[in-house]
């Protein structure tokens, strides 16, 4: 194998796969990429059996071949070279040498034969949805995906597909996380998609208004990203009915600027840490009056902080309490100049949501506070 490339192509094409290496594997070949031509193509494929990704862009071919690499050292290797032309040949005792300009890198290689390459499937199901909308979507529901592996099924998003409507669903037990777009579709379908899935399809998604096919078989799920290729697992199990968990009703109402009180609470949260409780965390406090909103937080050693907006109010008055990160993860996901936020009681859910629509909403439960 011989090829001559430009540097910010394979660049690309690695950002896209490197990903899903499995540096916890005890399998060597897991840890590499599987380099291949295809006349004058090049594919580069991830895969940790459980997700895999596969890149192809166009170069210089001067000799047809495959070969598996360390990931790590070998896209660290091309990051940090001159931006020029690289070479990469594969030499007669299996190493792969990498010029370019003055330098010279040479690395051992494994057997392209024991690669894991991924799987071929029989697409049952398929939409078609912008990489914008896509990218928003998850940007949007990733926030409360679980990272408790004791319940699988809330370590994914739920992708319910009805007709020209398209959902994303999370859920991790403190918040709930709902978008939905409209898109040109006759068929229906629902899946749960592994997070890790989710979060490297937003970092390949280009944003540059190409459409995405998302198709689904048995118990797979593959992504057509221009020229990546992207195939995971399904989670399996029943996910939670999250329509039955959403309040329909509401007892107080705020109207706010998104980012007025995504600042007020990142100021008035620097009192919650603590550096000698390294895993405590102190709420911050609500308190909602006519016109007003006053964000308050006791810390330790007597620290305190507060902080007063003026807006539009609705409903009774109240005083509730959160863990700041989580409702600043969702204010963070939101497009609008100006949100909702709903309120229960003290011990209920808050609803954060645009003010025109129902593309997106945001479920955040409360934590107790002690008088």
């Amino acid at each position: 194998m011989k090829i001559l490339c430009e540097k910010e192509k394979l660049i690309k094409g690695l950002n896209s796969i490197q990903g899903v290496t499995n540096s916890k594997t005890t399998l060597p070949i897991l840890q590499g990429i599987l380099i291949q031509t295809n006349n004058n193509e090049v594919k580069l494929t991830t895969n940790d059996n459980e997700l895999g990704i596969e890149y192809i862009f166009s170069c210089n071919v001067k000799e047809q071949g495959a070969i598996v690499v360390d990931s790590k050292m070998f896209s660290e290797i091309i990051r940090k070279l001159p931006d020029s032309e690289i070479k990469i040949e594969l030499k007669n005792n299996n190493i792969l040498e990498i010029e370019c300009l003055d330098s010279l890198y040479k690395l051992s290689t494994m057997n392209p034969e024991e690669f894991p390459e991924l799987p071929v499937i029989e697409i049952e199901k398929s939409i078609k949805i912008s990489d914008v909308k896509l990218k928003s979507m998850i940007k949007k529901s990733i926030i409360a995906i679980s990272l408790d592996e004791t319940k699988p099924i809330f370590t994914g998003c739920l992708l319910e597909v009805d007709k020209n409507n398209i959902k994303l669903v999370s859920i991790d037990g403190f918040r709930l996380a709902y978008t939905n777009e409209t898109i040109n579709n006759n068929t229906e379908f629902k899946c749960v998609i592994p997070g890790k899935t989710l979060n490297e399809i937003n970092k390949i998604l280009p944003e540059e208004g190409i459409d995405v096919t998302i198709g689904i078989a048995n118990n797979q799920v593959m992504f057509l990203i221009d020229n990546c290729k992207v195939i995971s697992r399904l989670l399996e199990g029943e996910f939670l009915n999250y329509e039955t968990v959403i309040p329909k009703t509401k007892d107080t109402r705020i109207k706010v600027k998104t980012q007025e009180i995504i600042k007020a609470l990142e100021r008035v949260s620097l009192v919650s840490f603590s550096i000698e409780e390294k895993s405590r965390k102190f709420p911050v406090k609500f308190a909602i009056t006519v016109g007003k909103l006053t964000l308050t937080c006791d810390g330790k050693n007597g620290n305190e902080s507060k902080e007063e907006l003026y807006l539009e109010t609705e409903g009774k008055d109240l005083n509730i309490g959160f863990n700041h990160k989580y409702l600043l993860d969702a204010l963070k996901a939101c497009d609008d100049e100006e949100i909702y936020i709903d309120y229960g009681s003290n011990i209920a859910p808050c609803l954060i949501k645009p003010i025109e629509n129902e593309s997106y909403l945001f479920m955040v439960l409360p934590v107790r506070l002690t008088e």
